[in-house]
C-alpha cells in the first residue's frame, strides 16, 4: 500500500500576494502542512505541486520533494483542484509510479497536525469512504439563516422562524484543510467529494479559513492561542 501527500500551491494567489509562502508566525505558511504530513509517518512521498520556483526551493528546504513543475493549464485561476491532483498521478504514473491513497493538503492550513492526518487515514480505511475531510459545526443554526436584501431581513426556511435552537439538527462546513482519498475512486469520480465521503468533526480553535489580512492575523492569534493551551 503506497501513500502520497500532494501539496497545492501555486505561485499566483491573488487576495493575499504570494499567500503560500508568506511567514506565519516566523514560518512559511506552507511549511506547516509539509512538517505535518512527514511527521505523520503516513506517505511514502510528501510533495508540492506548484508553478513558482520559490515556492519549489522554500518546499524542498522543509523536506516536500518537487518532482516536477506544474504546466500552465492546472495553475491559471480556471483550473480545479482535481484538475492538479489528476495531473500529479499522471506524472507519477508516467514514470511507473502509483499510489493506492494520496492526501491533497492545502498550503495555507497551518492547523493541521500528524495526529489529525493519521486520524482522517485511519477513518478512510476502516469506512471504505472514498475521502474523508475535517468539517466544523457551524455556530449559528443554518436552519434560522436570513437573507438581507435591501436591508430587509427574510428568512432563509420560515418554517424554523420559531424553532429553538437546540431542537435542530447541527449543521457542519468544510474545514478547508486536506481531503485524504481513496486513488480509484477518485480517478473513477474525477471529483474529491461524493456519495461516500466522510467527515471527521474538529473544533472552532482546529481551523481557520484564511482569505484576507483580517483572516491572516486571526490565523496567527488563534495560532498562538492553541500554543498556550498545550503548554
Amino acid at each position: 500500500m503506497r501513500t502520497l501527500a500532494i501539496i497545492t500551491a501555486r505561485g499566483g494567489s491573488k487576495r493575499i500576494p504570494r499567500k503560500n509562502i508568506r511567514p506565519f508566525l516566523g514560518k512559511p505558511i506552507i511549511a506547516y502542512g509539509i512538517n505535518a504530513a512527514i511527521q505523520s509517518g503516513l506517505f511514502d512521498d510528501v510533495m508540492v505541486s506548484t508553478d513558482d520556483v520559490e515556492i519549489a526551493d522554500i518546499a524542498q528546504h522543509y523536506g516536500a520533494s518537487v518532482p516536477f513543475l506544474r504546466n500552465a493549464q492546472t495553475a491559471d485561476d480556471f483550473a480545479t483542484t482535481a484538475d492538479v491532483l489528476t495531473e500529479v498521478l499522471a506524472q507519477y504514473a508516467q514514470q511507473n509510479v502509483t499510489f493506492d491513497y494520496a492526501c491533497c493538503l492545502y498550503p495555507t492550513a497551518p492547523f493541521v497536525t500528524k495526529e489529525l492526518l493519521k486520524r482522517a487515514f485511519s477513518t478512510l480505511i476502516d469506512r471504505q469512504f472514498d475521502t474523508v475531510y475535517p468539517v466544523q459545526r457551524f455556530s449559528f443554526p443554518i436552519q434560522r439563516a436570513v437573507l438581507l436584501r435591501n436591508e430587509k431581513v427574510q428568512w432563509f426556511q420560515p418554517e424554523h422562524a420559531l424553532t429553538r435552537s437546540q431542537d435542530l439538527e447541527p449543521a457542519y462546513h468544510d474545514a478547508g484543510q486536506f481531503y485524504f482519498f481513496n486513488v480509484a475512486a477518485f480517478q473513477q469520480n474525477q471529483r474529491l467529494i461524493t456519495d461516500n465521503s466522510g467527515g471527521i468533526i474538529i473544533s472552532e480553535m482546529e481551523a481557520h479559513d484564511i482569505d484576507t489580512e483580517d483572516d491572516w492575523q486571526v490565523a496567527e492569534l488563534k495560532y498562538q492561542l492553541r500554543l498556550l493551551r498545550t503548554e
